[in-house]
């Protein structure tokens, strides 16, 4: 994927830092807006994951750090959760301005009640994700611990937030109180997606509830079975990632794909955080690849092998389907079973050399077709020999290799 670091001023003329996430060798079809949790920042593991999942469903996204946060600039003591909100509108103005206004607006914890906020306030946006957000903004208080009383008595107070030290200002309490979440949703006017753990011990589920009763349809409700509040599993995180991308589509426009120019009709694309998990441009389709967890891998996808004998069982079907429609014989189903592995070749007479060994696919084809007889099975299994791809992995190929410029 493509990944440009951004920045944009906020509405008091600070520098706010983001990132902005592009699909892979193709131009956005919509943008997508990312407000993280509270003392969070947009490099968190979890949202890192779902941008990625959703670049690969064709978004743009935008993530970026809340004014004081992470590399923006400005004191989070001074912010508050409407400086949040301004600060997303901020974001979404810079989307419209260099690229395309968001369509998409998601919030993790205390910013997916930002993102409920701040949807009412920027038109482009036509649906709304919240994961683990509290009902309520002053919600986060509880996580202040027993520092609230000398914020409130002395206006200020130094809190531990995750192992971090944090200036909380009573101001910060003050607008809190003053936040009606449940009134927003219920006032929302767009497509609400809520996604919530039950195993949640930072904001519990009933928060989930309360903000599903009171916003209006067009809504919907993710249980996150087992996922704690950060999404600190990999496979979690993504999922969501996942889910919004599927959910979305049917509450936003798809303009016509434009697809950037390109000599590879395959495509991949690893980036050096990754580990194996390859992003895979195969036609107009999108999708990983990926290796086993016992290998380092996060067993995201099928590892290049598998592809190359997915290609080779998807060949099979379709060459033998073709062939017995054409003779008029009835095939209800066939099923091709490949697997790849380095054997010693039948005929080799250095057995004994590792480099004797050669690259074997075994192939096993299941065909539903109980009228066929002996002879007409005998002409598949032949037929099944000459799918193009077979023919290509059965004789010699070459690969010529260049290096594009940057």
């Amino acid at each position: 994927m493509n990944i440009q670091k951004v920045t944009f001023k906020n509405a008091t003329g600070q520098q706010l830092s983001g990132r902005l996430e592009l699909p892979f060798n193709q131009l956005p079809h919509n943008f997508v807006l990312f407000a993280h949790c509270f003392t969070c920042n947009k490099n968190l593991g979890a949202i890192r994951n779902i941008s990625r999942a959703l670049t690969a469903q064709g978004f743009g996204v935008l993530r970026f750090d809340f004014t004081g946060l992470g590399e923006s600039e400005g004191d989070f003591e001074d912010t508050n959760f409407s400086g949040n909100v301004e600060d997303l509108i901020a974001a979404s103005d810079y989307l419209n301005i260099h690229h395309k206004s968001p369509v998409l607006l998601i919030g993790h914890s205390l910013g997916g009640a930002a993102a409920i906020f701040a949807a009412s306030s920027i038109s482009s946006i036509t649906a709304v994700a919240t994961i683990g957000a509290p009902s309520n903004p002053k919600h986060v208080t509880h996580l202040l611990q027993d520092k609230v009383d000398e914020i409130v008595e002395t206006g200020v107070a130094n809190v531990n937030l995750g192992g971090r030290q944090f200036t909380i200002k009573k101001q910060f309490i003050d607008d809190l109180q003053e936040k009606s979440l449940p009134d927003h949703a219920h006032r929302l006017e767009k497509a609400l997606l809520v996604l919530h753990s039950p195993q949640d011990t930072t904001v519990g589920i009933k928060n989930a509830e309360e903000i599903y009763k009171a916003a209006k349809h067009p809504k919907s409700f993710i249980s996150l079975d087992g996922a704690d509040h950060l999404l600190m599993r990999k496979q979690d995180s993504i999922y969501v990632g996942e889910v919004i991308a599927g959910w979305s589509k049917r509450y936003i426009k798809f303009p016509e794909k434009k697809t950037l120019k390109t000599t590879d009709e395959v495509a991949a694309s690893l980036n050096a955080t990754d580990g194996f998990t390859t992003q895979m441009k195969i036609g107009n389709h999108y999708l990983f690849a990926d290796e086993p967890e016992k290998v380092g891998g996060n067993n995201f996808g099928p590892n290049p092998y598998e592809f190359v004998s997915a290609g080779l069982s998807a060949c099979t079907a379709m060459t033998i389907q073709m062939y017995a429609k054409r003779k008029g014989w009835q095939v209800d189903n066939v099923e091709v079973h490949t697997s790849h592995s380095k054997q010693y070749n039948t005929d080799c007479q250095n057995c004994e050399q590792n480099t004797a060994k050669i690259d074997t696919f075994i192939r096993k084809i299941k065909l539903s077709a109980p009228s066929l007889n002996e002879d007409q099975l005998n002409r598949i299994l032949k037929i099944a020999d000459k799918c193009p791809v077979h023919k290509t992995l059965h004789h010699k190929s070459q690969v010529i290799t260049s290096i594009l410029p940057i």
